[in-house]
């Protein structure tokens, strides 16, 4: 029932997220056309990306189950990416990353869209390990704004379907709590961390009103009750948004 649930609220944003090409925050450049290694072949789209979820736990752990429907593309400025679960060096993740979206399904129509807002979220479900995941979640990013959406022919690249494209960019980008890097503790062994892009269930345009955790241990929330762990998925309740695109990469203390 809750993952019907999911597919009705996931098509009403279809008007957005299938008429998305790439997406670039403010001060942050668009990555190269051509695909990346750690770029996921069409075909793996999107039951991939959901598959590589439920494998690390993800879904359920940290969200409920859902569909993907844009490629979620986070890169460090050294070139690093994260990829449905490789490796990262702590080291190397020390600058807030760029993010880019792209079509997880080639475009077949040309939509238009006015603003609106999206949300990204960078989180780890096991702190201070996944052994003992006390602090879980972790909260290490929120950022918000607005979506500023036009209209542009395509062909797409893995496909060579003809499309239309939307080309978006985004208003002035918040953020509600600052980008920390990830630092993991030493003897904690490998932790998760999981990026979200989430969208208001309503489709509004308007300014959102979020909460902001009042600390990043458990996203400000009590302690676990009945070994429940509180983070994103509380927040984003809360908040009235759901996911529409994730990502995640493992990254460990080298003393272990």
């Amino acid at each position: 029932m809750k993952l019907a649930f999911d597919l009705v609220v996931i098509g009403l944003l279809a008007s957005l997220v299938h008429a998305a090409s790439l997406v670039c925050l403010p001060n942050q450049h668009v990555l190269a056309g051509k695909p990346e290694i750690g770029d996921q072949p069409a075909a793996k789209l999107p039951e991939g990306v959901r598959k590589a979820l439920k494998k690390a736990e993800i879904i359920p752990t940290v969200i409920d189950d859902f569909v993907p429907t844009l490629d979620l593309k986070v890169k460090w400025s050294d070139g690093n990416i994260a990829s449905l679960g490789n490796t990262l060096e702590p080291e190397d993740l020390e600058d807030t990353p760029s993010i880019r979206f792209k079509d997880l399904v080639a475009p077949t129509t040309c939509l238009l869209r006015s603003s609106t807002s999206l949300v990204i979220v960078i989180t780890d479900p096991d702190a201070p390990s996944r052994d003992d995941p006390k602090w879980s979640e972790f909260c290490h990013w929120i950022a918000v704004g607005p979506l500023v959406m036009g209209e542009c022919p395509t062909i797409d690249e893995q496909t060579g379907i003809s499309g239309c494209c939307s080309s978006m960019s985004f208003g002035t980008l918040e953020d509600l709590v600052s980008y920390t890097p990830p630092a993991p503790p030493k003897k904690t062994g490998k932790h998760r961390y999981v990026i979200l892009a989430l969208a208001p269930v309503n489709g509004t345009s308007e300014k959102l009103h979020l909460s902001k955790p009042k600390e990043r241990k458990r996203w400000g929330y009590d302690k676990e009750v009945n070994g429940k762990t509180h983070g994103v998925r509380d927040w984003a309740v809360e908040n009235g948004l759901i996911p529409f695109a994730a990502n995640f990469f493992y990254a460990q203390n080298k003393k272990q």
